[in-house]
Protein backbone atom coordinates (compact mmCIF):
# COMPACT_ATOMS: atom_id res chain seq x y z
CA UNK A 1 0.00 0.00 0.00
CA UNK A 2 0.97 3.67 -0.28
CA UNK A 3 1.76 5.63 2.87
CA UNK A 4 3.19 9.01 3.87
CA UNK A 5 6.41 8.36 5.79
CA UNK A 6 8.93 10.42 7.72
CA UNK A 7 12.31 10.14 6.02
CA UNK A 8 14.42 10.82 9.10
CA UNK A 9 15.74 14.17 7.86
CA UNK A 10 12.76 16.42 8.55
CA UNK A 11 10.99 15.52 5.32
CA UNK A 12 8.13 13.34 4.15
CA UNK A 13 7.83 10.95 1.22
CA UNK A 14 5.11 8.72 -0.18
CA UNK A 15 6.40 5.15 -0.06
CA UNK A 16 5.15 1.63 -0.72
CA UNK A 17 4.95 -0.30 2.55
CA UNK A 18 3.47 -3.66 3.62
CA UNK A 19 -0.27 -3.80 4.25
CA UNK A 20 -1.22 -3.90 7.95
CA UNK A 21 -2.36 -7.16 9.51
CA UNK A 22 -4.29 -8.12 12.63
CA UNK A 23 -1.82 -8.57 15.49
CA UNK A 24 -4.31 -8.91 18.34
CA UNK A 25 -7.82 -10.29 18.60
CA UNK A 26 -9.07 -6.79 19.56
CA UNK A 27 -7.73 -5.20 16.35
CA UNK A 28 -9.55 -3.97 13.27
CA UNK A 29 -8.15 -3.12 9.84
CA UNK A 30 -9.62 0.08 8.41
CA UNK A 31 -9.53 1.26 4.81
CA UNK A 32 -8.77 4.96 5.22
CA UNK A 33 -11.07 7.25 3.25
CA UNK A 34 -9.90 10.58 4.71
CA UNK A 35 -6.99 11.57 6.94
CA UNK A 36 -6.23 15.12 8.05
CA UNK A 37 -2.99 16.88 8.88
CA UNK A 38 -2.67 18.22 12.42
CA UNK A 39 -0.41 20.87 13.92
CA UNK A 40 1.02 18.36 16.37
CA UNK A 41 2.29 16.29 13.42
CA UNK A 42 4.67 19.16 12.68
CA UNK A 43 6.38 18.51 16.01
CA UNK A 44 7.25 15.03 14.74
CA UNK A 45 8.51 16.23 11.38
CA UNK A 46 10.60 18.99 12.94
CA UNK A 47 12.29 16.65 15.42
CA UNK A 48 10.77 17.83 18.70
CA UNK A 49 9.14 14.52 19.67
CA UNK A 50 11.57 11.73 20.62
CA UNK A 51 11.77 8.22 19.24
CA UNK A 52 10.86 8.80 15.60
CA UNK A 53 12.44 6.40 13.11
CA UNK A 54 12.97 6.71 9.37
CA UNK A 55 10.05 5.09 7.58
CA UNK A 56 7.48 5.78 10.31
CA UNK A 57 4.00 6.45 8.91
CA UNK A 58 2.54 9.64 10.37
CA UNK A 59 -1.05 10.86 10.76
CA UNK A 60 -3.60 10.29 13.50
CA UNK A 61 -6.89 11.93 12.48
CA UNK A 62 -8.96 9.75 10.15
CA UNK A 63 -12.19 8.13 9.06
CA UNK A 64 -12.66 4.95 7.04
CA UNK A 65 -14.36 1.61 6.47
CA UNK A 66 -13.64 -1.53 8.50
CA UNK A 67 -12.47 -4.38 6.28
CA UNK A 68 -11.40 -6.97 8.88
CA UNK A 69 -11.83 -7.50 12.62
CA UNK A 70 -10.20 -9.67 15.26
CA UNK A 71 -12.09 -12.49 16.93
CA UNK A 72 -12.66 -10.48 20.15
CA UNK A 73 -14.20 -7.43 18.42
CA UNK A 74 -17.90 -7.29 19.28
CA UNK A 75 -19.12 -3.82 18.35
CA UNK A 76 -17.95 -3.60 14.74
CA UNK A 77 -17.99 -5.66 11.56
CA UNK A 78 -16.56 -5.33 8.04
CA UNK A 79 -18.35 -2.63 6.09
CA UNK A 80 -18.90 -0.31 9.07
CA UNK A 81 -17.94 3.32 8.48
CA UNK A 82 -16.10 4.60 11.53
CA UNK A 83 -14.14 7.49 12.89
CA UNK A 84 -11.27 6.49 15.18
CA UNK A 85 -9.97 8.33 18.22
CA UNK A 86 -6.29 9.17 17.82
CA UNK A 87 -5.53 8.26 21.44
CA UNK A 88 -5.77 4.56 22.26
CA UNK A 89 -7.51 3.21 25.34
CA UNK A 90 -7.89 -0.39 26.46
CA UNK A 91 -11.30 0.27 28.04
CA UNK A 92 -10.56 -1.91 31.04
CA UNK A 93 -7.89 -0.25 33.18
CA UNK A 94 -8.60 2.05 36.14
CA UNK A 95 -7.94 5.21 34.10
CA UNK A 96 -10.11 4.21 31.15
CA UNK A 97 -12.97 3.16 33.41
CA UNK A 98 -12.68 6.61 35.02
CA UNK A 99 -12.95 8.34 31.63
CA UNK A 100 -9.28 9.38 31.50
CA UNK A 101 -8.60 7.61 28.22
CA UNK A 102 -5.35 9.36 27.33
CA UNK A 103 -3.90 8.09 30.60
CA UNK A 104 -4.60 4.44 29.70
CA UNK A 105 -2.31 2.06 31.55
CA UNK A 106 -2.21 -0.65 28.88
CA UNK A 107 -2.30 0.81 25.36
CA UNK A 108 1.35 1.90 25.07
CA UNK A 109 3.60 -1.11 24.38
CA UNK A 110 6.72 1.04 24.84
CA UNK A 111 6.11 2.48 28.34
CA UNK A 112 9.77 3.04 29.20
CA UNK A 113 10.04 6.15 27.04
CA UNK A 114 7.32 8.18 28.73
CA UNK A 115 7.97 6.66 32.14
CA UNK A 116 11.52 8.00 31.93
CA UNK A 117 10.40 11.40 30.59
CA UNK A 118 7.34 11.98 32.74
CA UNK A 119 7.57 9.66 35.73
CA UNK A 120 4.74 7.40 34.54
CA UNK A 121 3.83 5.92 31.16
CA UNK A 122 1.10 7.46 29.01
CA UNK A 123 -1.38 5.99 26.54
CA UNK A 124 -0.49 4.96 23.03
CA UNK A 125 -1.24 7.41 20.22
CA UNK A 126 -1.70 6.45 16.59
CA UNK A 127 1.11 7.63 14.32
CA UNK A 128 2.90 9.55 17.04
CA UNK A 129 6.41 8.13 17.49
CA UNK A 130 7.70 5.07 19.27
CA UNK A 131 7.50 6.91 22.59
CA UNK A 132 3.73 6.74 22.17
CA UNK A 133 3.71 3.10 21.12
CA UNK A 134 5.16 3.03 17.61
CA UNK A 135 1.75 2.58 15.93
CA UNK A 136 1.65 3.12 12.18
CA UNK A 137 -0.25 6.28 11.29
CA UNK A 138 -3.32 7.09 9.24
CA UNK A 139 -1.74 8.80 6.20
CA UNK A 140 -2.01 5.50 4.37
CA UNK A 141 -4.46 3.41 2.40
CA UNK A 142 -5.04 1.03 5.34
CA UNK A 143 -4.38 1.12 9.08
CA UNK A 144 -4.48 -1.28 12.02
CA UNK A 145 -6.67 -0.02 14.86
CA UNK A 146 -5.97 -1.59 18.28
CA UNK A 147 -8.79 -1.81 20.87
CA UNK A 148 -11.31 -1.23 18.10
CA UNK A 149 -14.35 -1.75 20.31
CA UNK A 150 -13.33 1.24 22.43
CA UNK A 151 -11.76 3.63 19.93
CA UNK A 152 -13.83 3.34 16.73
CA UNK A 153 -17.27 4.95 16.46
CA UNK A 154 -20.02 4.66 13.81
CA UNK A 155 -20.37 7.75 11.61
CA UNK A 156 -23.87 9.15 10.97
CA UNK A 157 -24.86 8.84 7.32
CA UNK A 158 -25.41 12.55 6.83
CA UNK A 159 -21.77 13.38 7.57
CA UNK A 160 -19.30 13.30 4.69
CA UNK A 161 -15.79 11.95 5.17
CA UNK A 162 -14.42 15.49 5.00
CA UNK A 163 -16.71 16.45 7.90
CA UNK A 164 -16.44 13.28 9.99
CA UNK A 165 -12.64 13.09 9.91
CA UNK A 166 -12.38 15.92 12.45
CA UNK A 167 -14.34 13.95 15.04
CA UNK A 168 -11.18 11.87 15.38
CA UNK A 169 -9.13 14.60 17.05
CA UNK A 170 -9.81 18.31 16.39
CA UNK A 171 -13.42 18.34 17.61
CA UNK A 172 -12.96 16.28 20.81
CA UNK A 173 -9.71 18.06 21.64
CA UNK A 174 -11.35 21.47 21.24
CA UNK A 175 -14.37 20.36 23.25
CA UNK A 176 -12.15 19.00 26.01
CA UNK A 177 -10.39 22.36 26.19
CA UNK A 178 -13.65 24.14 26.97
CA UNK A 179 -14.95 21.33 29.19
CA UNK A 180 -11.84 21.02 31.36
CA UNK A 181 -11.68 24.82 31.47
CA UNK A 182 -15.06 24.74 33.18
CA UNK A 183 -16.68 27.11 30.67
CA UNK A 184 -20.17 28.02 31.88
CA UNK A 185 -23.01 30.43 31.26
CA UNK A 186 -21.85 34.03 30.93
CA UNK A 187 -18.11 33.33 30.76
CA UNK A 188 -15.69 35.23 28.57
CA UNK A 189 -13.20 32.89 26.89
CA UNK A 190 -9.95 33.56 25.04
CA UNK A 191 -8.48 30.93 22.70
CA UNK A 192 -4.87 31.05 21.53
CA UNK A 193 -4.56 29.50 18.06
CA UNK A 194 -7.09 29.56 15.20
CA UNK A 195 -6.19 26.17 13.76
CA UNK A 196 -8.68 23.33 13.72
CA UNK A 197 -8.47 22.68 17.47
CA UNK A 198 -8.71 26.37 18.36
CA UNK A 199 -11.74 26.81 16.09
CA UNK A 200 -13.46 23.85 17.73
CA UNK A 201 -12.58 25.12 21.23
CA UNK A 202 -14.24 28.42 20.37
CA UNK A 203 -17.38 26.70 19.10
CA UNK A 204 -17.48 24.39 22.13
CA UNK A 205 -17.19 27.39 24.46
CA UNK A 206 -20.30 28.96 22.97
CA UNK A 207 -22.20 25.66 23.16
CA UNK A 208 -21.28 25.38 26.85
CA UNK A 209 -22.68 28.84 27.53
CA UNK A 210 -19.88 31.37 27.00
CA UNK A 211 -21.15 34.90 26.44
CA UNK A 212 -18.18 35.98 24.33
CA UNK A 213 -15.13 34.29 22.82
CA UNK A 214 -11.97 35.87 21.42
CA UNK A 215 -9.52 33.94 19.21
CA UNK A 216 -5.86 34.99 18.92
CA UNK A 217 -3.74 34.20 15.84
CA UNK A 218 -1.71 35.94 13.14
CA UNK A 219 -3.03 34.31 9.93
CA UNK A 220 -5.79 36.48 8.40
CA UNK A 221 -7.60 33.58 6.70
CA UNK A 222 -7.81 31.64 9.96
CA UNK A 223 -9.07 34.62 11.89
CA UNK A 224 -11.76 35.22 9.27
CA UNK A 225 -12.93 31.63 9.61
CA UNK A 226 -13.05 31.92 13.41
CA UNK A 227 -15.24 35.00 13.04
CA UNK A 228 -17.53 33.71 10.29
CA UNK A 229 -17.97 30.09 11.42
CA UNK A 230 -17.52 30.31 15.19
CA UNK A 231 -18.83 33.81 15.89
CA UNK A 232 -15.64 34.76 17.73
CA UNK A 233 -14.01 38.14 18.07
CA UNK A 234 -10.48 38.02 16.68
CA UNK A 235 -7.12 39.43 17.73
CA UNK A 236 -4.10 39.49 15.40
CA UNK A 237 -1.15 39.29 17.78
CA UNK A 238 1.27 40.51 15.10
CA UNK A 239 -0.55 43.87 15.07
CA UNK A 240 -2.10 44.17 18.53
CA UNK A 241 -1.00 43.95 22.15
CA UNK A 242 -2.92 40.83 23.17
CA UNK A 243 -3.05 41.58 26.89
CA UNK A 244 -4.33 45.11 26.30
CA UNK A 245 -6.90 43.88 23.77
CA UNK A 246 -8.21 41.24 26.18
CA UNK A 247 -8.44 43.73 29.03
CA UNK A 248 -10.55 45.96 26.82
CA UNK A 249 -12.61 42.94 25.73
CA UNK A 250 -13.35 42.03 29.36
CA UNK A 251 -13.72 45.47 30.94
CA UNK A 252 -10.30 45.23 32.56
CA UNK A 253 -10.89 41.93 34.37
CA UNK A 254 -9.34 39.37 32.01
CA UNK A 255 -10.94 36.25 30.48
CA UNK A 256 -12.57 33.74 32.81
CA UNK A 257 -11.08 30.85 30.82
CA UNK A 258 -7.99 30.94 28.61
CA UNK A 259 -7.50 28.01 26.22
CA UNK A 260 -4.04 27.40 24.77
CA UNK A 261 -4.34 25.50 21.48
CA UNK A 262 -0.85 26.09 20.05
CA UNK A 263 1.79 23.98 21.78
CA UNK A 264 5.54 23.64 21.71
CA UNK A 265 6.25 25.55 18.49
CA UNK A 266 4.28 28.69 19.32
CA UNK A 267 5.06 31.79 17.28
CA UNK A 268 5.26 35.29 18.71
CA UNK A 269 6.91 38.65 18.36
CA UNK A 270 9.74 40.57 19.98
CA UNK A 271 12.85 39.60 21.96
CA UNK A 272 11.11 36.90 23.99
CA UNK A 273 10.16 34.99 20.85
CA UNK A 274 13.70 35.31 19.44
CA UNK A 275 15.07 34.01 22.75
CA UNK A 276 12.71 31.02 22.69
CA UNK A 277 13.52 30.11 19.10
CA UNK A 278 17.26 30.27 19.70
CA UNK A 279 17.10 28.05 22.80
CA UNK A 280 14.82 25.56 21.07
CA UNK A 281 17.04 25.39 17.99
CA UNK A 282 20.04 24.68 20.22
CA UNK A 283 17.99 22.09 22.16
CA UNK A 284 18.59 24.05 25.36
CA UNK A 285 14.90 23.57 25.91
CA UNK A 286 12.36 21.64 23.90
CA UNK A 287 9.22 23.79 23.98
CA UNK A 288 8.38 27.38 23.01
CA UNK A 289 5.72 28.67 25.39
CA UNK A 290 4.94 32.16 24.07
CA UNK A 291 1.19 31.53 23.85
CA UNK A 292 1.04 29.77 27.22
CA UNK A 293 2.82 32.67 28.94
CA UNK A 294 0.37 35.11 27.38
CA UNK A 295 -2.59 33.02 28.50
CA UNK A 296 -1.38 32.89 32.10
CA UNK A 297 -0.73 36.63 32.21
CA UNK A 298 -4.03 37.52 30.54
CA UNK A 299 -6.32 35.22 32.57
CA UNK A 300 -8.37 36.89 35.29
CA UNK A 301 -7.54 36.27 38.93
CA UNK A 302 -9.07 32.99 40.00
CA UNK A 303 -9.58 31.93 36.38
CA UNK A 304 -8.64 28.75 34.54
CA UNK A 305 -6.00 28.11 31.89
CA UNK A 306 -6.79 25.03 29.78
CA UNK A 307 -3.81 23.67 27.84
CA UNK A 308 -4.52 21.69 24.65
CA UNK A 309 -1.33 22.34 22.65
CA UNK A 310 1.17 19.48 22.74
CA UNK A 311 4.23 20.01 24.94
CA UNK A 312 6.90 17.36 24.97
CA UNK A 313 9.57 18.22 27.50
CA UNK A 314 10.89 21.29 29.27
CA UNK A 315 10.45 25.01 28.73
CA UNK A 316 12.01 28.19 30.04
CA UNK A 317 10.60 31.33 31.68
CA UNK A 318 7.40 29.63 32.85
CA UNK A 319 5.43 32.27 34.81
CA UNK A 320 4.69 30.12 37.84
CA UNK A 321 4.63 33.19 40.07
CA UNK A 322 1.81 34.72 38.04
CA UNK A 323 -0.17 31.48 38.11
CA UNK A 324 0.30 31.02 41.84
CA UNK A 325 -0.30 34.58 42.99
CA UNK A 326 -3.35 35.02 40.75
CA UNK A 327 -4.84 31.79 42.07
CA UNK A 328 -5.16 30.23 38.62
CA UNK A 329 -6.28 26.69 37.93
CA UNK A 330 -4.20 24.97 35.24
CA UNK A 331 -5.73 21.97 33.48
CA UNK A 332 -4.21 20.10 30.59
CA UNK A 333 -3.83 16.78 28.84
CA UNK A 334 -4.12 14.79 25.66
CA UNK A 335 -7.72 14.38 24.57
CA UNK A 336 -10.01 11.84 26.24
CA UNK A 337 -11.76 11.38 22.92
CA UNK A 338 -13.70 8.25 23.81
CA UNK A 339 -15.47 10.32 26.47
CA UNK A 340 -16.75 12.85 23.93
CA UNK A 341 -16.86 11.46 20.38
CA UNK A 342 -20.31 9.78 20.41
CA UNK A 343 -21.94 12.96 21.74
CA UNK A 344 -20.00 15.14 19.32
CA UNK A 345 -20.98 13.04 16.30
CA UNK A 346 -24.62 13.60 17.27
CA UNK A 347 -24.05 17.34 17.54
CA UNK A 348 -22.25 17.37 14.19
CA UNK A 349 -25.11 15.47 12.54
CA UNK A 350 -27.55 17.98 14.05
CA UNK A 351 -25.56 20.90 12.58
CA UNK A 352 -24.62 22.22 16.02
CA UNK A 353 -20.94 21.83 15.17
CA UNK A 354 -19.74 22.65 11.66
CA UNK A 355 -16.52 21.01 10.52
CA UNK A 356 -16.50 20.78 6.72
CA UNK A 357 -15.00 24.26 6.37
CA UNK A 358 -11.85 23.07 8.15
CA UNK A 359 -10.94 20.89 5.15
CA UNK A 360 -9.62 23.73 3.03
CA UNK A 361 -7.38 21.55 0.84
CA UNK A 362 -8.64 18.04 -0.02
CA UNK A 363 -6.02 16.18 -2.06
CA UNK A 364 -4.83 12.69 -2.91
CA UNK A 365 -2.39 10.99 -0.56
CA UNK A 366 0.29 11.15 -3.25
CA UNK A 367 0.40 14.93 -2.70
CA UNK A 368 1.03 14.52 1.02
CA UNK A 369 4.42 16.29 1.14
CA UNK A 370 2.95 19.30 -0.66
CA UNK A 371 -0.03 19.33 1.69
CA UNK A 372 2.23 19.44 4.72
CA UNK A 373 4.38 22.16 3.21
CA UNK A 374 1.30 24.31 2.59
CA UNK A 375 0.02 23.59 6.08
CA UNK A 376 3.29 24.47 7.83
CA UNK A 377 3.93 27.59 5.76
CA UNK A 378 0.25 28.57 5.97
CA UNK A 379 0.07 29.35 2.26
CA UNK A 380 -3.06 29.60 0.11
CA UNK A 381 -5.23 29.90 3.21
CA UNK A 382 -4.50 26.31 4.23
CA UNK A 383 -6.22 25.50 7.51
CA UNK A 384 -6.19 21.71 7.09
CA UNK A 385 -5.08 19.53 4.20
CA UNK A 386 -7.15 16.33 4.07
CA UNK A 387 -5.76 13.32 2.22
CA UNK A 388 -8.18 11.05 0.39
CA UNK A 389 -6.21 7.82 -0.19
CA UNK A 390 -8.98 5.99 -2.05
CA UNK A 391 -9.62 8.67 -4.68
Amino acid sequence: MKALCWTGVGELAVETVPDPALLNDQDAIVRVTASSVCGSDLHLINGYVPAMRAGDIIGHEFVGEIVEVGTAVRRHKPGDRVVVCSVLGCGRCWQCRGGNWSLCENSNPNPAYTETLYGQPTAGIIGYSHAMGGFAGSHAEYIRVPFADYGAFPVPNRLSDEEAVFASDAVPTGWMGADQGGVKEGDVVAVWGAGGVGQMAARASYLLGAERVAVIDRVPERLKLAASHCGAATIDYSETDVDAALREFTGGRGPDVCIEAVGMEAHGTGPQYAYDRAKQALRMHTDRSVALREAIHACRKGGTVSILGVFGGVLDKFPLGAAMNKGLTLRMGQQHGQRYIPMLLERMAANEIETGYLATHPMPLTEGPRGYQMFEEKTDGCLRAVFLPQR
